[in-house]
């Protein structure tokens, strides 16, 4: 049946809540050991597609464990941007070695790959993250940038992910500024959720949709993790630890944020964050170390109360997060100024699902007021530590 699209029925979808997931999510310790067992229900020849610079080490871990389920299997090592070149070159591989089942190994621009090779191909794809530095792994949206790495959108993906699996062994033996990035990408989850349910924004499911309580609900506890656990957990994996701590924060990380992000919605953390990778020198800072300092500029967007500002960058202090522009390796010069207003502003709409008007001028003066914050933070601790 056809749904008429006069005006009463786009205002009636405009009301509609929506909700994205993957088909399943497993994780723990040696959990990559059973990845054939999990790819026999998707394929018989799979493609791994695995990260160049930890290629070798997963190769060898694949190679010890295939005879548990005797599949054929290819594997190919890529350490490009997830961009549609790349794409398009192991869409032709994939097709070439007769492969019907994609598995992306290793961090967020392998596993966007992956995804964007599954809509290409339209096959099934399982996600395998060696850190949990991001949320990718859990949502059905990937980045993609230029072959020379200039992030150019973000795209929902056509089909959901099959299978996420986390081997937490594999994800505490990463390096923690891995760890502490994904820590600080998963924090803006639910600041964001709460600035799109009070701006009416649509999340990023399918055309958009109102986030639902479940997606509001899952934000919080992703939050409430975080702030309970996120400390003693990245003390515990630079100490190669899979405690309970870890355990949690690896599923805040990857499986909340990932859910949160795409149901709950993005805003001013996310979009800044599109402003600070353009700048001179933000390519040199992690995803979740921009959105860290980004979610301190949403905050000071929003007018937040000091005690909740001091209370956020109490946290990113001892997560190892960054507090300024500076730590970014951001010079707060005119022209980086510029560069991050105009692409937050104008050529991204996230900022724009916070629940007040913004403009290039008033970009500028957040950035700096919260760059001049936590350099008053940073201060401040330093006269502390010298007492």
């Amino acid at each position: 049946m056809q749904i008429p699209r006069n005006a009463a029925a786009v205002t009636q979808l405009d009301s509609s809540r929506g909700f994205g997931c993957p088909q399943r999510y497993i994780q723990g310790p040696g959990e990559f050991e059973n990845i054939f067992l999990y790819a026999v229900e998707y394929g018989q020849t799979p493609l791994f597609l695995i990260d160049g610079g930890i290629f070798p080490m997963i190769s060898a871990r694949i190679q010890a464990v295939r005879d548990k389920a005797g599949c054929r299997y290819e594997t190919f090592p890529y350490s490009g941007e997830s961009c549609m070149e790349g794409v398009a070159e192991i869409a032709d591989q994939v097709r070439d070695l007769g492969c019907d089942l994609l598995i992306g190994v290793g961090g967020g621009k392998v596993l966007d790959t992956a995804k964007l090779v599954s809509d290409e191909l339209d096959l099934p794809r399982m996600i395998v993250p060696t850190a949990a530095s991001s949320d990718a792994p859990a949502a059905d949206w990937a980045a993609i940038y230029t072959k020379e790495g200039v992030h150019l959108m973000g795209r929902r993906t056509r089909r959901s992910t099959e299978l996420v699996l986390v081997d937490s062994e594999i994800i505490v033996h990463a390096p923690s500024r891995l760890f502490s990035a994904g820590i600080g990408d998963a924090l803006a989850t639910w600041y964001e959720a709460r600035a799109c349910e009070r701006s009416r924004s649509h999340n990023c499911v399918a055309r958009g949709y109102l986030p639902t309580r479940t997606a509001l609900a899952l934000s919080r506890e992703c939050y409430d993790i975080l702030m309970r656990e996120g400390i003693q957990a990245l003390q515990d994996v630079k100490a190669h630890v899979v405690s309970p701590q870890v355990e949690d924060v690896i599923e805040a990380n990857t499986l909340l944020s990932g859910l949160g992000f795409i149901n709950g919605g993005l805003a001013a953390a996310h979009g800044l964050h599109s402003g600070f990778s353009e700048a001179h020198g933000g390519e040199r800072s992690l995803h979740g170390e921009k959105v860290a300092f980004a979610l301190l500029c949403q905050l000071v967007l929003e007018g937040a109360a000091e005690d909740e500002l001091w209370k956020l960058m109490d946290f990113l202090y001892a997560a190892d997060l960054p507090l300024t522009l500076e730590q970014l390796d951001i010079q707060p010069t005119e022209e980086n100024l510029r560069i991050i207003a105009d692409k937050t502003c104008n050529r991204n709409s996230l900022i724009h699902h916070e629940p007040l008007a913004v403009d290039e001028d008033r970009i500028r003066q957040i950035v700096l007021e919260a760059n001049a914050l936590g350099h008053h933070y940073l201060a401040d601790r330093q006269k502390e530590g010298v007492s």
